[in-house]
């Protein structure tokens, strides 16, 4: 059985600033989700078992495609390519059917 651990943030650009913080150095690119009115990225705390899961997230939607982070002004915009090596960079995705996002959504109600 899957457990889950909730990590809650005000805006997005919160959202943002968190995994890029966590993320692999030089990992420029980093998915993440906007679903069912949120915004998240689950990210496992127990990376070889994988039965833990930290939902890291805010309410809202995004739009997909690729955004542009800037960490100095905490700003994000659309763009159609990754640009610049000092940027960093998400793909939002739309997913239609999430069982483990939905699964997890259901524990944090």
């Amino acid at each position: 059985m899957m457990k889950f651990e909730f990590e809650e943030f005000a805006t997005v650009e919160d959202v943002f600033l968190y995994l890029v913080s966590v993320a692999p150095y030089m990992k420029q690119v980093m998915p993440i989700s906007s679903y069912k009115g949120y915004i998240f990225s689950l990210v496992p705390l127990t990376p070889l078992s994988g039965e833990i899961l930290m939902m890291v997230y805010t309410k809202g939607k995004v739009d997909p495609g690729l955004v542009e982070f800037d960490i100095s002004t905490k700003k994000y915009r659309p763009v159609t390519s990754v640009e610049r090596a000092d940027k960093n960079y998400f793909i939002v995705l739309t997913p239609k059917v999430a069982t483990l996002a939905d699964e997890a959504i259901k524990n944090l109600q």
